[in-house]
């Protein structure tokens, strides 16, 4: 575990560009800015429509982006038997949950498009759980798969409306409003227990899978297979305890398809991981590759509890007119050489935390 990291997003993303690497995922660079209208044809894809627009020298409206895959996607290509393969670390601008503010957000991810096979999906899994694994040694990766969702709604109720509401209240873990909207729609005894048995599965993987046997006859088999094949292939990982199934999971069925995982770290009450599959959004651009990647979102390290450091710098070297440049330079060399840090100053006025105090005031050559 990188403990420094959580307080250094700068060393966040080089170790996270490292991990990446590793697996062939080469830096993609973009434009801050792309056509506001752009945004506009792809909104259903982001987070929230609301973009920060301006208009350019030559009158033409840009907006300040609110997304990186959007990018991603428009400016790549499909080509038979390549997969692209990329990472990213990007601000984007959105409205704060929080503050409802805009808010410059540092966003770092990976995205694979192409002709994704079960592999890339376990690849991109095992990423995910590395990312996680490098911020903060507490973690869980959450993983679902929306067409079990899918085939159950179908299965039960053909009402667009109910399972709308159904998806959000699953989301939430909102028990009380989904059996609501149940006995409001009609939904017979029988599946309402089934779809709050779905709901309620969580944890190990093997019990899980166990657990979805029961309620196989409301579910896509395929969906199913797919994970049972995914959970063998995870279970000889290190960290492959920390990897759960949890079909509460839910994200945007316009954008997500397939697999989709969310990660957390201990002490923050949000997702800082969130991704999945997306061909829905790669087929509304034109394309007809398959894609799957994530994001984290650095931003919300901030909010992790941690004790402050107690010192500011190792060495705090105090020198004046004095002092031959000799001298203190080579004091200077010799305190990096032993792997500390060290501040220059006229005199301690106690604005520094330091562990060792170095006076070389009066000190000539010859001192």
């Amino acid at each position: 575990m990188i403990n420094s990291i959580l307080r250094n997003e700068e060393k966040a993303i080089f170790a996270l560009r490292e991990l990446y690497g590793k697996y062939g995922y080469k830096p993609f660079k973009m434009s801050k800015f792309e056509e506001y209208e752009f945004y506009i044809q792809n909104k259903d894809f982001l987070v929230s429509d609301r973009i920060i627009a301006f208009n350019d020298t030559s009158g033409k409206l840009l907006a300040l982006k609110p997304d990186v895959t959007l990018s991603i996607v428009k400016n790549g290509e499909d080509v038979e038997g390549f997969k692209q393969k990329v990472c990213y670390n990007e601000n984007v601008y959105r409205v704060s949950e929080n503050t409802h503010q805009f808010k410059e957000i540092m966003q770092t991810g990976v995205e694979c498009i192409g002709d994704i096979k079960l592999y890339d999906i376990y690849e991109m899994i095992v990423m995910a759980a590395e990312s996680l694994s490098l911020l903060a040694g507490d973690f869980v990766l959450e993983v679902s798969h929306l067409g079990l969702l899918s085939s159950l709604l179908d299965n039960i109720c053909d009402s667009v409306g109910f399972k709308q509401q159904a998806i959000k209240y699953i989301s939430d873990k909102n028990a009380h409003d989904l059996a609501r909207i149940s006995d409001e729609n009609n939904i017979s005894d029988n599946d309402k227990k089934t779809l709050q048995k779905f709901v309620s599965i969580y944890g190990e993987r093997n019990a899980v899978l166990q657990d979805l046997e029961a309620l196989s006859d409301y579910l896509n088999k395929e969906s199913i297979n797919i994970l049972k094949t995914l959970s063998n292939m995870l279970d000889n990982l290190s960290f492959g305890g920390k990897i759960k199934f949890d079909f509460s999971a839910v994200s945007d069925m316009n954008y997500y398809n397939g697999i989709v995982f969310k990660g957390y770290i201990n002490g923050l009450s949000q997702s800082v991981l969130s991704g999945g599959q997306y061909d829905n959004l790669i087929y509304k651009m034109g394309r007809k590759s398959g894609a799957i990647g994530f994001a984290i979102y650095l931003d919300l390290l901030e909010d992790l509890p941690s004790e402050k450091q107690k010192f500011d710098i190792d060495v705090l070297l105090l020198c004046d007119d004095e002092t031959d440049n000799k001298v203190l330079i080579d004091t200077v060399c010799q305190i990096i050489v032993e792997g500390k840090t060290v501040s220059v100053q006229n005199d301690d006025v106690g604005k520094i935390r330091y562990k060792e105090l170095i006076d070389v005031r009066g000190r000539g050559i010859n001192a």
